[in-house]
């Protein structure tokens, strides 16, 4: 394929660059469904009339359906961007940059989500979606998945548009309650996960930082002392991490502590612990859920992530263990790869 690709870019380059266009649109309407046709052409930067002219197209292709509330795919549009993610990993080198990243990380697995002229928030969308698309493919029977909690998390949940039954399934909290958006709390993750895949939930509806008497008593209540072990025999553990300075803030930690982390080379938060560069704890705070010795003898941890200002944490967090399984986008990809060769 990738010989025929380069003949093509060589021979007729406007038939490359027009399926890198639709697929763009196909993308997009898949993600952002039902979305308008102004929405559309402002987010991927075209013009009305060429929007107008590749939305017509599609849908006399009958790849897409329009109606009052938006534009929408049809099975047989699903079935065409399916196949077209494959030849566009192709023809845009993200297979290369996987296999790449892969051989030269030393880890188990890399997915990169494909960044067309997108904004963030789109970006996220979509390697939440791929990271969805991911972890159903590795479900069996009976597994344990550990989730943890933020709007990357959110978004991989809620991304997951077909009813699927994995009633042997359980999904977990990776921990307690931080902060006050409960959106994108574990437990809340846990629960829209679980919804979707028709699988089992437990939860862990305790504060995540406890201490002294405080922490034994609840940590002897029998639902949570099952759900705990369960934690501990988690077959799959998909989580994402964020920035010092940030997780400290969502945590209400204050400027000073801030800055004595920052000062201790804190770079990224995963786990209630604050680690720097090389991976050396600097605080480890009393969380409530998986901690960080869990997290490095996990037979199957999958890391998602997007935005360049994480990867320094993610270069950080990958050291720790090599079955890591890591799923990003383009961007995020690229700077790895730029970190790695300087």
């Amino acid at each position: 394929m990738k010989n025929i690709i380069e003949v093509q870019k060589k021979i007729i380059p406007q038939a490359i660059e027009l399926m890198e266009k639709r697929y763009a649109v196909l993308r997009q309407i898949a993600i952002s469904q039902p979305i308008g046709r102004r929405m559309l052409a402002n987010v991927l930067n075209l013009s009305e009339r060429t929007t107008r002219t590749e939305v017509d197209f599609l849908k006399s292709q009958k790849m897409i359906d329009i109606s009052v509330s938006g534009m929408t795919l049809t099975e047989e549009g699903k079935e065409v961007l399916e196949s077209l993610e494959l030849v566009m990993g192709e023809v845009m080198g993200i297979s290369d940059l996987e296999i790449k990243l892969r051989d030269l990380l030393g880890i188990k697995h890399v997915a990169i989500s494909k960044n067309v002229n997108e904004d963030r928030s789109i970006i996220i969308k979509g390697v939440a979606e791929l990271a969805a698309k991911y972890l159903i493919s590795t479900l069996a029977s009976d597994d344990i998945v550990a989730i943890s909690g933020g709007s990357t998390m959110r978004e991989l949940a809620t991304s997951i548009k077909e009813e699927y039954s994995f009633k042997d399934v359980t999904v977990l909290p990776t921990r307690g309650s931080v902060g006050s958006d409960i959106d994108i709390q574990a437990n809340s993750v846990a629960a829209v996960l679980a919804k979707k895949l028709n699988s089992k939930v437990e939860f862990l509806y305790v504060p995540d930082e406890l201490e002294g008497e405080a922490k034994d008593v609840i940590m002897s209540i029998p639902d949570i002392m099952v759900t705990s072990q369960h934690l501990r025999e988690a077959d799959k553990m998909v989580f994402s991490f964020g920035c010092a300075d940030l997780m400290a803030r969502r945590r209400g930690t204050s400027e000073d502590d801030i800055n004595q982390l920052l000062n201790k080379g804190a770079i990224g938060e995963a786990f209630g612990h604050y680690f720097d560069k090389d991976g050396n704890i600097v605080m480890k705070l009393n969380t409530v859920g998986i901690d960080m010795n869990m997290y490095k003898n996990s037979k199957y941890p999958i890391a998602v992530f997007s935005g360049v200002e994480k990867v320094d944490a993610f270069m950080a967090l990958y050291k720790l263990n090599k079955n890591l399984t890591l799923i990003t986008d383009e961007d995020s990809a690229k700077e790895i790869l730029n970190k790695i060769n300087n």
